[in-house]
């Protein structure tokens, strides 16, 4: 005989956006019953990332060790244990995974069904032997890898990120399909740790991004050796006797790589397939689900968020949507999904950050902007630590108001946050330059950068005028 619920809220979806729904629901007193076939945590905690940058930070220490001669210290090669390596990923994975566990929301009062979801209608969602019948539904379920129809593809044992975490041995020579985000931040952890690495992309990299901070992220891959074949078709794959070939194509000319592993980075897709949505009422696409500016689906009683609806795919704005839905689905609010600016970095070594708008769409919207730029050249801790490649650009309106800030270089994410606020508060660059920050850190770019606002002031014959009688009247 099948259970029957009736909660305030059914989530589901226990990835980084669905489980901050059912937290903040059921801390409020709001009964939440949370749907999820797969493992607690979602993407970000076993596939996405959490794995990712557990393997960047082992990848920076073996690549330290191999530059350490800049700083005067010489040491031996590096000694590389993979399993090792494989170790502390999935340590920093269990040692996050009791914040998602099913002990943690059973304990916040959230009833768990570990099943598969699918609507029967637009009010009742079946889930194993359980039919729910909730005020409100939120569908959180999360991208899977989008892999291409590649001819042989599906003959050789390709890896995807939701499988590269799983190896525990050398890589010979990683190659990569897809130059996103991905695509790079694993394939420059795989060349730190020794691996020949091909990067393969069907069209330019980087072209979302600022083209000069992506100049900077490319030319450190190709100092590195890593090998880079932008507008490629790839036409086959094939077994080898290294392990596999890929033919593809660039122009006119027909080029075969060999390597021992593959990784298909080609993009991810919403996972909503086995959700029955037609039978909801929800309107959808390959692309994801079709949602308002408070994040509600064709049918009224039901929210998507995340990965689900397509766009942007960050674990920080699935969180977003989260407080989203929780505003308007209890507090009967009406936030504006589109009102804040959502950040972006890659972790590349150097990291690349964006927020608000690049320049490019700065000018497609306003010809009146101005630019102000300040090379890490030029801190002095940067000059320290011989992190001295990259920059940061801010555009503003003619009036100083911030529009949108890119940073490329040594901890350009941790950097971004001052601009996040500026940006949400509609500050002005000059605003920053009554901050007081410490000395040395790469955090001083940021002011420095803003005093440029004032530069134009300089050359001003008035006001040489009024210092040269401020002057004489002593």
């Amino acid at each position: 005989m099948e259970e029957e619920l009736t909660p305030d809220l059914c989530v589901i979806g226990a990835g980084s956006g669905g489980l901050s729904v059912a937290a903040a629901a059921a801390q409020l007193g709001v009964s939440v019953v949370l749907v999820e076939k797969g493992l607690m945590g979602g993407d970000c905690l076993n596939y996405g990332c959490v794995p990712s940058k557990a393997l960047l930070a082992a990848a920076k220490r073996a690549d330290a060790v191999r530059t350490a001669s800049n700083f005067g210290i010489d040491v031996l090669e590096a000694q590389i244990d993979h399993r090792a390596v494989h170790d502390h990923v999935h340590r920093a994975i269990a040692n996050i995974a009791p914040n998602d566990s099913l002990e943690r929301f059973t304990g916040l009062g959230v009833r768990v069904i570990r099943a598969q979801a699918s609507f029967l209608d637009k009010e009742t969602l079946e889930a194993g032997s359980v039919l729910v019948r909730a005020r409100r539904f939120v569908i959180a379920t999360g991208g899977k890898p989008n892999v291409p129809a590649i001819p042989g593809l599906d003959e050789v044992p390709y890896l995807t990120n939701e499988t590269i975490f799983d190896l525990g041995e050398r890589v010979q020579h990683l190659i990569v399909l897809g130059g996103g985000p991905i695509g790079l931040e694993l394939g420059q952890a795989y060349n730190m740790l020794g691996a020949d690495v091909s990067i393969f992309d069907t069209g330019e990299f980087l072209t979302k991004e600022d083209p000069e901070a992506a100049r900077v992220v490319l030319k450190r891959l190709h100092e590195a050796g890593v090998a880079m074949y932008p507008n490629t078709r790839v036409e086959r794959v094939e077994p080898s006797v290294q392990g596999l070939a890929v033919h593809f194509s660039q122009g006119t000319d027909n080029v075969i790589v060999k390597g021992s592993h593959i990784l298909v980075a080609t993009g991810r897709r919403p996972n909503l397939k086995a959700l029955s949505l037609d039978r909801a009422g929800v309107t959808h696409t390959d692309r994801g689900i079709k949602v308002n500016e408070q994040l509600k689906t064709s049918n009224r009683k039901i929210y998507a968020i995340g990965d689900a609806i397509g766009g942007q795919q960050f674990t920080h704005l699935a969180n977003y949507h989260a407080s989203i839905v929780i505003k308007n689905a209890l507090f009967r609010l009406k936030p504006d999904v589109s009102a804040m600016p959502i950040p972006r970095v890659m972790y590349t070594d150097p990291e690349l950050a964006q927020v608000g708008l690049t320049e490019k769409e700065a000018r497609e919207k306003s010809r009146r902007i101005r630019i102000y730029r300040w090379p890490f050249a030029d801190n002095d801790r940067a000059q320290c630590e011989r992190q001295t490649e990259g920059f940061i650009k801010v555009i503003t309106k003619k009036d100083g108001t911030i529009l949108g800030v890119t940073l490329v270089g040594p901890e350009a994410g941790e950097l971004l946050q001052l601009w996040i606020v500026a940006i949400a508060k509609e500050m002005r660059i000059g605003d920053l330059t009554s901050l007081v920050l410490p000395y040395p850190t790469f955090s001083e770019i940021s002011k420095r950068v803003a005093f440029s606002y004032y530069r134009p002031l300089l050359t001003k014959r008035w006001l040489h005028w009024i210092i040269g009688l401020l002057r004489k009247l002593g």
